[in-house]
């Protein structure tokens, strides 16, 4: 599967743009985002596009806007981030790496609707109190307030089993990708193939819309999870990394 710089830029916009954080700013280029919470993602620098001449300068305008609410400095890097030099740049400023995230790609197939899934265009009060449940307790109001502000065309997935919802999944397209956020299964519900009815539904959801590909982003220690996605058809285009001072 040929993966180009092309769908690996296109593919993390799709990302920023699928989890919209609560509070953002441009900073010579870099797109600042923060929230609250324990989400990593929603509370860093996503570096896309760096339009500074100033390295050093434009890293000590983030260091203080983040210094200004009482937040820890984080960036968020990728194969392709802008500019290239950042991360060692980042290294001699002191900073660490911390949490890395796989992004995998696939070509969307329309494999069929199953049965036991429901789609609807918002997320209902049962697929919330699955997919809040099984994140952790620091992330779950701001990714409630996060799931409002959801930008379309986008749709979300349960799995229904003796009438409850088990499972969970989100698909936003945008920037010619569909991006898969939410997945989740209820922690008593789990093995018995629910996460992947509601991937398969969603990427034949996906593959009816203008997407080239349907992306993924996974952390890199999640070994089921992987598996998981790699039998599916999926694999590794990229490497996210999240960098705190």
């Amino acid at each position: 599967m040929d993966i180009t710089r092309d769908d690996r830029v296109r593919m993390e916009r799709a990302h920023v743009l699928a989890w919209p954080a609560l509070n953002t700013e441009t900073i010579d280029g870099w797109l600042w985002r923060s929230s609250g919470g324990g989400s990593q993602r929603a509370n860093s620098v996503s570096t896309i596009d760096f339009h500074g001449t100033d390295l050093d300068g434009s890293i000590t305008k983030v260091e203080a806007r983040y210094q200004a609410l009482g937040h820890p400095v984080r960036f968020q890097t990728f194969d392709e981030t802008s500019p290239q030099s950042l991360p060692d740049t980042l290294r001699r400023r002191g900073y660490a790496e911390s949490e890395a995230t796989i992004t995998m790609f696939k070509r969307a197939v329309d494999a069929g609707m199953p049965s036991d899934v429901e789609v609807r265009d918002h997320a209902w009060p049962e697929w919330r109190s699955v997919y809040l449940g099984e994140i952790t307790e620091s992330r779950r109001a701001i990714n409630a307030l996060i799931l409002d502000r959801i930008p379309t065309p986008s749709a979300f997935f349960g799995c229904q089993r003796t009438g409850e919802i088990i499972a969970t999944a989100l698909c936003v397209v945008g920037f010619g990708c569909a991006v898969i956020e939410c997945v989740a299964t209820r922690g008593d519900r789990r093995r018995q193939g629910a996460a992947q009815s509601v991937l398969t539904a969603l990427e034949t959801w996906a593959a009816k819309q203008t997407a080239a590909w349907i992306g993924l982003q996974v952390v890199a220690s999640n070994t089921p999870a992987i598996a998981l996605y790699e039998r599916l058809g999926f694999v590794a285009g990229a490497t996210n990394r999240f960098w705190v001072r």
